[in-house]
């Protein structure tokens, strides 16, 4: 017999290759197309802050104390010695009048206790030999008693000069302005060769332990201010020298001049290199009663509409925007008094280049440095 040779078909080899195709066209169904990877996005960690600053005010540098020195009496203004910030000592003579008047009415005062004092003496003496005679009746009683009336007279007349010398001399010691305490004088009121009151201010002395900083602030902002909190002073001539303050005192009333509400702060430690009268940047720090604050990069910042918001990343990447409350405005950074909550990660930089849900890598931000001579933005 002859071997027979089996051939497929042509149609069971057209089935074959359909099935193969769809097979192959499953395959390609199944695949997604490829989705690209998350951007990397910088990111900031929220954390509280442990000195958030609620604003910013310009101070002045002060003693604790100032009080207007002035004469007792007027006169003529004869020499001063003391200037314009000048370190004095207590009962340092910082001025004298024109002495001559009132040396004049001291040598007066003096003569007439002298007469006084030699006619009480004169008269005690009659009287104690009146009396002594009176007794002895070598003389009549009412003799004696008329001696006594006029050695009566004669002390009061010597009191009465005594007094006068001392308002005299009293006079004349007051013809010298001295220093009450040791301080520095802040401000002169009058010259030599002027004519002043009594009670006329010659000079300003501040003293007192330690400095303080005065600020003078609106109404708006003197209601959120409270005895006893916290601030940071950086003097303008020393820039990045931090010192810490607490508020002492808060005006009850606006003053006349500037409608401003005086408040007055302590330093805890005052540098030494500090000036009576130097200007100072004070930021005050949140009291507790304020809530915590959150500081992040300005960037960080978007607004929806009028309100500000910040993206929030989830679990997954995926952003989500939260609206907040903005606390303070700094040059680079904002605080944020509500909104967001501490270990939540939020997008610090390219806020309105992204879009709700979108996924992104988050890799840490990296504040850019200032270039020599820049702004720092």
């Amino acid at each position: 017999m002859k071997d027979t040779l089996v051939r497929p078909s042509y149609r069971s080899a057209r089935q074959a290759a359909l099935m193969a195709a769809c097979v192959a066209l499953a395959a390609c169904g199944a695949r997604d197309p490829a989705e690209p990877p998350p951007r990397p996005a910088p990111t900031v960690e929220i954390q509280p802050d442990a000195h958030a600053v609620a604003w910013t005010a310009p101070g002045v540098i002060a003693a604790p104390e100032s009080t207007p020195l002035s004469f007792r009496q007027a006169g003529l203004v004869l020499r001063r010695h003391a200037g314009l910030g000048e370190a004095v000592r207590a009962g340092q003579v910082l001025a004298e009048l024109d002495p001559a008047p009132w040396r004049q009415n001291l040598a007066s005062a003096q003569a007439r206790y002298e007469a006084a004092r030699v006619a009480r003496d004169v008269a005690e003496r009659q009287w104690r030999r009146d009396r002594a005679q009176g007794s002895e009746g070598l003389i009549a009683q009412a003799q004696a008693e008329q001696t006594r009336g006029q050695w009566a007279q004669a002390r009061a007349e010597f009191e009465q000069a005594s007094q006068a010398l001392a308002h005299a001399r009293d006079q004349m010691a007051y013809t010298r302005l001295t220093a009450g305490h040791d301080g520095v004088i802040v401000a002169e009121q009058a010259a030599a060769g002027q004519n002043v009151a009594a009670g006329q201010p010659v000079y300003t002395l501040a003293w007192g332990d330690g400095l303080e900083v005065v600020v003078d602030l609106p109404e708006r902002r003197v209601a959120g201010i409270e005895l006893g909190q916290a601030a940071e002073v950086e003097p303008v001539a020393h820039p990045g020298v931090r010192l810490t303050a607490r508020v002492r005192e808060i005006a009850r009333a606006a003053d006349p001049a500037s409608l401003g509400f005086r408040v007055k702060l302590r330093l805890d430690a005052p540098d030494p290199a500090l000036r009576l009268g130097m200007t100072a940047t004070v930021r005050f720090l949140a009291s507790a009663a304020a809530g915590a604050r959150y500081t992040l990069p300005a960037t960080a910042l978007f607004h929806q509409g009028d309100r500000p918001a910040v993206w929030v990343l989830d679990d997954q990447g995926a952003l989500a925007l939260r609206a907040v409350e903005v606390a303070a405005y700094g040059t680079e950074t904002v605080t944020l008094s509500a909104g967001v909550a501490p270990g939540q990660i939020v997008l610090a930089q390219g806020a309105h280049t992204v879009s709700e849900g979108q996924r992104v890598e988050a890799v840490p931000y990296q504040p850019r440095a200032a270039a020599p001579g820049g702004d720092g933005q």
